[in-house]
């Protein structure tokens, strides 16, 4: 899915508005043919197609819709700038536990090194 944002995406065959035909029985015979034959090709369509047929409405649906966008959105965004946050912090830890251990490697190397030689 190109549009992580937008429910309805345009990789399938189906778009809003030709659904929105369907279902108020205002699409013409070869759109009403083309979705009834994706419908019995894949059983999520024909699943959502009927929870829309119950929603009733086009006005329902589209407010449906567009609630589901916002709280898509919503939520892409806060996991987005959550993954950012950790992200960063986890690095710098990351940083000083590794300088640490050089550190205290070459501490302890020139420790040996020093102590044997004399």
């Amino acid at each position: 899915m190109t549009n992580r944002k937008n429910i309805f995406n345009d990789e399938s065959n189906l778009n809003e508005e030709e659904l929105m035909k369907y279902l108020s029985g205002k699409s013409s015979d070869e759109a009403r043919f083309a979705i009834e034959q994706q419908m019995a090709d894949s059983a999520f369509i024909n699943d959502g197609i009927e929870g829309l047929q119950q929603l009733g409405s086009p006005e329902k649906i589209r407010a449906l819709k567009d609630q589901l966008n916002k709280q898509l959105q919503k939520e892409t965004t806060k996991r987005t700038h959550r993954k950012k946050k950790r992200g960063i912090a986890d690095q710098q830890w990351l940083i000083v536990a590794i300088l640490a251990i050089l550190l205290l490697c070459i501490a302890g190397y020139l420790m040996i090194h020093f102590n044997t030689s004399t």
